[in-house]
């Protein structure tokens, strides 16, 4: 909805697709029907109500976030038609070369691959993107990171984690929609290709969200704070709990 905003906004027409990114026959026959511009991709399976669910519905997980990702990538690469993919970040984890509270000197960087297979919807995303790197001329991969909305919609990372009877107090790059949105058009529009660290500066903490959610919306609202250990099994945010901060270093790969 807001994608759709912004561009009509901008005064450009937008067409959403009916066909399944599966599907590949029906994709390029609606591709060649629209004859688009340019192409925006923000589909993919997460799971509902959390993560969890993919480790039990991995066949449905493959056909969106790999298949239909690569034949929507391949079918625009073979029309030289410019795609811009929303992924995700949530594929890396702090390690010996990327430390915790390391700074932005080891932080990673667009340049690195993921390093993160503590989940299967993380897992599909890593291998994913290792594959789409072939297409980097016609293609944008957009590492979205815990996504925060201007508004308390059920899929606002804020929103999510203000349900959990337990978080893990640990900082994580983020990615405020109002601010990168606009960003992700502009980079569609000159066509600028490449994979992108696609967050905020710097790295702030569950707790530190938390905080501010109770200043500023419920001034009632408390949380507990577990260890990685007890939130794994105790909490649908296991799957997110030991990764990464992206690198305030905007660095692009053409």
């Amino acid at each position: 909805g807001m994608l759709i905003e912004l561009i009509k906004a901008a005064g450009d027409e937008v067409v959403l697709g009916d066909a399944r990114l599966e599907n590949r026959e029906a994709v390029a026959a609606e591709i060649d029907a629209v004859k688009p511009t340019r192409v925006l991709n923000a589909a993919g399976v997460t799971g509902r109500p959390n993560v969890d669910w993919c480790e039990f519905n991995k066949q449905t997980v493959i056909r969106t976030n790999i298949i239909g990702c690569l034949n929507l990538a391949d079918l625009c690469w073979q029309r030289q038609l410019h795609c811009t993919l929303y992924a995700t970040g949530c594929i890396f984890e702090y390690d010996d070369a990327h430390p915790l509270g390391g700074g932005v000197s080891t932080a990673f960087t667009e340049e690195d691959r993921a390093n993160f297979t503590g989940s299967y919807y993380s897992l599909t995303k890593g291998f994913c993107e290792e594959m789409l790197r072939a297409y980097l001329d016609h293609l944008t991969v957009l590492r979205v990171r815990m996504p925060i909305s201007d508004d308390l919609s059920p899929r606002n990372f804020i929103t999510k984690i203000s349900k959990y009877e337990k978080v893990v107090n640990i900082p994580n790059s983020m990615t405020v929609l109002h601010d990168l949105l606009p960003a992700s058009l502009a980079l569609s529009k000159r066509k600028l290709s490449g994979i992108y660290n696609f967050c905020n500066p710097g790295a702030i903490s569950h707790n530190e969200c938390l905080e501010l959610y109770k200043k500023h919306v419920d001034t009632s609202f408390t949380w507990k704070n577990c260890t990685s250990g007890c939130q794994r099994g105790a909490s649908p945010v296991a799957s997110t709990m030991r990764r990464w901060s992206c690198s305030e270093r905007r660095r692009r790969r053409r």
